[in-house]
């Protein structure tokens, strides 16, 4: 049995507290968080060992690995700290604001000789894995152009279900970053797994909002392994209600043009409720649930957590899918792109 830590209780600290009732072999023994709201909701969940300090929470002797979900600015600080006593960490993407973070945090890992995987999710998207084995496969031949988008709320919520935003989200200096960091770290990690080691060509940064960051962005790449050349776009100005979500790989081959969208269910509400069907059905007859499955996307977070508890149950422990290197080299792109773009703003 694995004995679990999750440091962070806000939105995605809770899913994943719900999310590790599905995984076998795992136990969460106590969680932190300075949210007397978030503890209150662990508390629901049978969690016996509440801590308003993290640290306090990493001294608990029975503990094998720990989930971080904190705000950006405290990654590094946090991963540093729980490499130190020895446990293996799945911490939220992005993996730091900085490439200097990053670094710091490699060999943190490194020196104290335990396992990272950073939350990147879209990896485990079933429509990106399809995609990703035909391109594998040759099926596409070689692929030329490639256009990557998404577009969200970013951290708005919809006017239908008012939420506040946290201060530290719209501070440059806490977050990192804007839309770029946020959405397109996921794009970037993502072009990276298809088409390695890819260099910036060109950047735009959009500011409808008048934020101190970026509310959008677009990114043209180039892979110096491949033909590839793609565009990455990105942004938070769309107002847009779960289960649409507004995301696709589109990849022009020499055989053949494919994209996720040919994966998606074509309509999601009847999707979800066949779903529901099926799990509702599974229950009645004694069989194991699909936790999330009614929502296409949500699964992909089980299936990241799976992968990494999965990883360091094994000996040697393999490295998870998206590991402290993919974590830097993701925000090595951002870095790059955010200096191309104050360069043509210096020049212009």
């Amino acid at each position: 049995m694995i004995k679990v830590g999750i440091i962070g209780l806000g939105h995605m600290g809770l899913l994943h507290l719900r999310n590790t009732r599905f995984i076998k072999s795992i136990k969460v023994v106590g969680v932190a968080d300075k949210s007397k709201k978030g503890l209150s909701e662990a508390k629901k969940f049978g969690i016996r060992n509440l801590f308003d300090d993290y640290k306090e929470l990493l001294k608990l002797a029975d503990l094998d690995a720990v989930i971080i979900s904190l705000p950006n600015f405290l990654h590094e600080e946090s991963v540093t700290f729980t490499a130190e006593r020895g446990l293996h960490i799945f911490i939220e993407k992005p993996l730091a604001r900085t490439l200097s973070e990053c670094e710091n945090i490699k060999r943190a890992v490194q020196r104290n000789g335990v396992k990272l995987a950073v939350g990147h999710n879209y990896r485990f998207f079933d429509h990106v894995q399809k995609l990703k084995a035909e391109v594998d496969k040759g099926t596409l031949g070689d692929i030329e152009i490639a256009n990557f988008e998404h577009f969200v709320n970013g951290p708005f919520a919809h006017p239908l279900e008012p939420v506040p935003v946290q201060d530290w989200w719209l501070d440059a200096q806490l977050s990192g970053g804007g839309a770029l960091l946020d959405q397109g770290y996921h794009l970037l990690d993502l072009f990276r797994w298809f088409f390695p080691d890819p260099e910036v060509l060109y950047v735009n940064l959009g500011y409808r909002y008048d934020l101190p960051m970026e509310d959008s962005a677009i990114v043209a790449l180039k892979s110096r392994h491949t033909s590839t050349r793609g565009i990455v776009s990105v942004g938070w100005f769309q107002k847009m209600l779960f289960p649409h979500f507004n995301f696709r790989l589109n990849l022009q081959g020499t055989a053949r043009f494919l994209s996720t969208d040919h994966f998606v269910p074509r309509n999601l509400y009847l999707y979800a409720v066949k779903e529901a069907l099926k799990n509702t059905l599974r229950r009645m007859t004694g069989r194991k649930i699909k936790p999330l499955s009614y929502t296409y996307y949500y699964t992909s977070y089980i299936k990241e957590l799976q992968h990494f508890f999965e990883g360091i149950q094994r000996d040697p422990i393999p490295n998870p899918l998206a590991n402290v290197i993919d974590g830097l080299e993701a925000i090595r792109i951002v870095e790059e792109s955010y200096k191309f773009a104050n360069r043509m703003k210096r020049e212009t």
